[in-house]
């Protein structure tokens, strides 16, 4: 091989290595923004059609559920009206500027939302809303702590901006995960967190 084609098998060696960096990095997405505007859903049927694998009884229709209360005698308390707060918190940064609050709300038919509310953070590849034990951290301490313990990835994340619904599966029970994390798959760090305090 002559000294052109060594340099020329390096260059394209190079371009093709450079391009996967690129494509795995994502860069652009930093300045790419993507802004979801959701209602606030009344039931879980408002925003999802489905809920965890594996659940039978997750897969029941709120109707279904609510048959029996329907026919049973007034001394059964009634169901609440409307979406009910239970618990929020608000973001701090780690390592991208974060701000917002996120809460979770009860529904009218017994179900519970995660709801993002002013998100406003940088965007990246392969952001993810999770669910987890570890606590919240200023600073760099707290930009990787999140799946050091127990978590639940819940979806990946609508949009860098803006509000946004996230179903909590029924077998899931969000009061063992005090916080919340717009986390970073591809790179394990949290963008921004927040804990949850009773409301």
């Amino acid at each position: 091989m002559t000294r052109k084609q060594k340099w020329g098998a390096a260059g394209a060696a190079g371009l093709v290595a450079a391009t996967a960096g690129l494509l795995w990095f994502k860069p652009w997405a930093l300045w790419v923004d993507e802004t979801v505007h959701e209602a606030l859903p009344t039931t879980s049927t408002s925003t999802s059609t489905s809920t965890s694998a594996g659940t039978g009884t997750g897969a029941q229709s709120p109707e279904a559920g609510a048959a029996p209360s329907a026919s049973a005698s007034g001394s059964a308390a009634p169901a609440p009206s409307g979406p009910v707060t239970v618990a929020r918190g608000r973001f701090i940064s780690h390592e991208h500027a974060t701000a917002g609050v996120v809460k979770v709300v009860r529904l009218a038919d017994g179900t519970h939302t995660l709801r993002l509310e002013g998100l406003d953070t940088s965007n990246g590849p392969d952001l993810r809303v999770w669910l987890s034990d570890a606590p919240v951290k200023e600073g760099t301490a707290g930009w990787r702590v999140f799946d050091d313990g127990k978590y639940v990835n819940l979806a990946k994340l609508k949009g860098n901006k803006g509000d946004q619904n996230y179903a909590l599966p029924a077998d899931v029970d969000w009061t063992a995960y005090p916080s919340v994390s717009i986390w970073c798959d591809r790179f394990d760090v949290s963008f921004g967190a927040a804990a949850l305090a009773r409301a």
